[in-house]
């Protein structure tokens, strides 16, 4: 058979807002997720053993591959497809690990839909469903990398309609575990941050018709709840904001996630390119991209 590939692309959280946590102890979430058009690629060689090779810039950053969403993901979902069928799957890794941009889980859905493609099964199968959720958080609003609101765990999706945003992605280079930046959040079991008012009056984003301004303007009357504790985690995150905010034609500067990336959206490209050319020349060493998240 052919091999099969697709794209993990980078989530990017243009807003975040933790309403609580619940008895269970998970964090009940609320974000404006768009994708950007940078990304890992997975291949798959279909055959009798299922496994995984790493490639590319950041392979070493990801650890034993037996760890791997990928894996855990495909193993998940051959429990629920008797006689799956799967093989051999290639990551070519470009995306910063422990970042704040779904890698992994990005990786993971598209193990998913290459395996969807390889056993005929629909996006919307519920196994398959069942399978992003207990992946990760982040894996569900992954599968379809359409822009969109994530409430709850990351289980509950609404489509948006998002414009193109010329932005600019800066990642500094060190790995922020999303555990750390709960724990500095410092919630009990239990404990919520808003009102059951406040989520029934939760902000109407702008519709299809909206520009790109309407959109920037929406998206800076919120937040990330959890950029001020990922900053005691990694006070360098205070910098990469400072730097993008530095940049000429910044419109909104922001974390993505629990960080460590932080993102700024520009009228157009070239302004987007103008910064992300600047970032580089001063910070050698952080990841840089320059593009459009939607």
């Amino acid at each position: 058979m052919p091999l099969l590939s697709d794209e993990g692309r980078a989530k990017v959280n243009l807003t975040l807002r933790v309403n609580g946590r619940r008895a269970d102890g998970y964090h009940d979430l609320e974000s404006v997720v768009a994708f950007a058009d940078c990304a890992d690629r997975l291949t798959l060689s279909p055959g009798p053993d299922l496994d995984l090779k790493m490639s590319g810039p950041l392979a070493q950053a990801c650890g034993d591959t037996s760890d791997n969403l990928v894996i855990k993901a495909a193993r998940l979902l051959a429990e629920r497809v008797p006689g799956m069928k799967a093989g051999s799957f290639t990551l070519d890794k470009v995306l910063p690990v422990a970042a704040g941009i779904g890698g992994g889980s990005a990786d993971a859905a598209a193990a998913l839909r290459l395996l969807a493609r390889l056993n005929g099964l629909s996006l919307d199968d519920p196994r398959i469903i069942e399978v992003a959720q207990l992946t990760g958080a982040d894996v569900p609003v992954c599968v379809n990398s359409r822009g969109c609101v994530m409430t709850g765990v990351g289980e509950a999706l609404q489509p948006l309609s998002l414009p193109k945003m010329p932005c600019v992605m800066v990642n500094p280079g060190v790995p922020v575990a999303t555990r750390d930046v709960f724990n500095a959040l410092g919630l009990r079991n239990g404990e919520l941050l808003v009102g059951v008012t406040d989520v029934l009056l939760r902000d109407r984003w702008p519709d299809d018709k909206a520009s790109l301004e309407e959109w920037v303007e929406a998206l800076a009357a919120n937040s990330n709840d959890l950029e001020t504790p990922a900053m005691r985690v990694q006070p360098v995150i205070g910098d990469v904001i400072a730097a993008l905010n530095a940049t000429n034609g910044a419109w909104l500067a922001r974390m993505s996630g629990s960080g460590a990336t932080c993102f700024a959206i520009y009228e157009n490209t070239a302004e987007a390119g103008r910064a992300a050319e600047k970032i580089r020349r001063d910070h050698p060493g952080w990841w840089v991209h320059a593009g459009t998240l939607s």
